[in-house]
Formats: structure tokens, sequence, C-alpha cells
């Protein structure tokens, strides 16, 4: 990593995977008002239903991950090149189907995942 000025140059490649659990690894930048993550999901990782305060964008660049999505679990399966929006507070679960690759987006940081309380992803 390299700084100039504040604004800081990073290479994913350089950087360490933290381990979420067996089978879900991710890397994770953040700024004050936004955080980009990385995501590794093994076919038949589940991420458990949760909601966060936080919006969420996930772009999925391989595999295919299924969704639940609010209080009635309404199925719905992204697919590579797809992009889900989620709203804050919107309770959803999710499984890789295949191997899986996305990149998210959070608005704010997700300090949960910046502090190692998300005890409901590492179940």
């Amino acid at each position: 990593m390299s700084e100039i000025g504040g604004v800081r140059h990073l290479s994913w490649d350089k950087m360490e995977k933290e381990r979420v659990t067996d089978v879900i690894h991710r890397r994770v930048v953040s700024g004050e008002r936004a955080m980009l993550a990385q995501i590794f999901l093994e076919k038949g990782a589940v991420v458990p239903m949760h909601s966060h305060e936080n919006e969420q964008i996930t772009y999925l660049l391989e595999g295919a991950l299924k969704f639940w999505i609010g209080e009635a679990r309404k199925e719905l399966v992204l697919r590579a090149g797809e992009v889900l929006h989620i709203p804050p507070n919107v309770p959803h679960q999710a499984e890789a189907l295949e191997d899986c690759l996305d990149i998210d987006v959070f608005s704010p940081p997700r300090q949960d995942w910046l502090d190692g309380t998300d005890d409901y992803f590492r179940r």
C-alpha cells in the first residue's frame, strides 16, 4: 500500500485474506463513509439470515449465489456479472451454489466487520 496526501493505493493481491469461516474468506478496504470487500465463498457456503443498517451493493464476479430476501424469504439467484442492491435493514441470507467471488460495497462501513463482532457471519 502507498499513500499520497491521504489517498491510498492498494492491491488486492498483496492483501491477506481474512478467514471468516472454513469456506468464506474476505479482504476489506474501508474509508470513513464507504467500505469495499472482496468475498470468496466456496460452494455450499452459507451467510446466515441477517440485516444491517448499511446499504449494500453486491457485484458477483464469479459463480452463482442464492439469496433469500425479506421476512417472506423470497428467493433470487444472482449470477456472475449481475448486481444486487440491498437497502438498509432488509433481512437477507445467501448460499453459494458454486464457488463465488463477489465485491460488496457498504455505506456506511460495517463496523462489526472492522472490529470482529460479526458473530452471525462466523457461525
